[in-house]
């Protein structure tokens, strides 16, 4: 028990730390961030004179909960990064804590920053979309349920995407950037899959931002309940379940690697 007590200790310390981090380089959280608003906004604007309420709705869920999954996925690999530039990198590896604590504080921390962000930029939509985001017939608790599940995903998709930077310091976030340039191709982020190339199609059956975003907008514009969106987060379980232990390991092999090649430095 005391030894659950201390790494729950140490993971909080790790989500801290990231905190301050972020802090730190405030300036350019705010610059992304900015990004990050005016992007959601300007494909939200492009239905307005075009299409209905839903089309823009639509279109602005995409947005958001692509903003929500990316944040956590890249954070996760940025931890890395972030302990590169600050030349910390050997100093956590070489302490007398278990990896997974480590990794489980930067993926809570992923979690927290992903729903701040998203949370701030929803709270603008109305100042942009006026009516035609109507959420009164949004079914919230489906929604947060299956932000839950879809979150095991995008943190185990994130553990793997953290070797990149761990195995290259001058490429790896431009590898995490293509891995979600993919996922962001073939999920359906803001169209139907069903316009995808045939050939590109089963792509998305292995994405769970495939089924994270159906059964988001089945929940937001149809009022959908959680018994009819059983079997998404069926999936979205199974994957989160594979993807995390999976990530782990990655990480682990990446690790040993790093270590044995002299990886282990400050870059930036």
């Amino acid at each position: 028990m005391l030894n659950l007590v201390r790494e729950m200790v140490v993971s909080y310390a790790f989500i801290e730390r990231n905190f301050n981090l972020l802090k730190r380089y405030l300036n350019w959280e705010i610059l992304f961030f900015t990004y990050s608003i005016v992007n959601a906004l300007t494909i939200g604007l492009i239905m307005v004179e075009r299409g209905s309420s839903e089309d823009v709705l639509y279109l602005v869920i995409g947005a958001l909960i692509w903003g929500f999954l990316s944040i956590m996925m890249r954070e996760v690999s940025d931890a890395i990064t972030w302990e590169r530039w600050e030349g910390t990198i050997e100093y956590t590896f070489i302490a007398p804590i278990h990896r997974v604590t480590h990794l489980v504080g930067s993926c809570l921390f992923a979690i927290l920053y992903g729903l701040l962000r998203t949370g701030i930029v929803l709270s603008v939509m109305p100042l942009f979309f006026g009516n035609y985001v109507d959420l009164s017939n949004a079914n919230w608790l489906t929604m947060v349920v299956v932000i839950a599940v879809s979150s095991l995903s995008f943190i185990g998709i994130g553990l793997m995407a953290a070797i990149f930077p761990l195995l290259s310091p001058e490429k790896g976030q431009a590898a995490t950037g293509i891995l979600q340039s993919i996922l962001l191709l073939i999920s359906g982020v803001y169209y139907e899959i069903d316009v995808l190339p045939t050939w590109l199609r089963p792509l998305s059956k292995i994405s769970p931002a495939t089924y994270t975003l159906r059964s988001i907008r089945a929940a937001m514009l149809d009022n959908a309940s959680i018994a009819s969106q059983k079997q998404n987060l069926m999936l979205l379980l199974v994957i989160g379940l594979t993807t995390i232990p999976l990530g782990f390991w990655i990480f682990h092999q990446g690790e040993k690697y790093a270590k044995r090649v002299g990886r282990l430095k400050r870059s930036g």
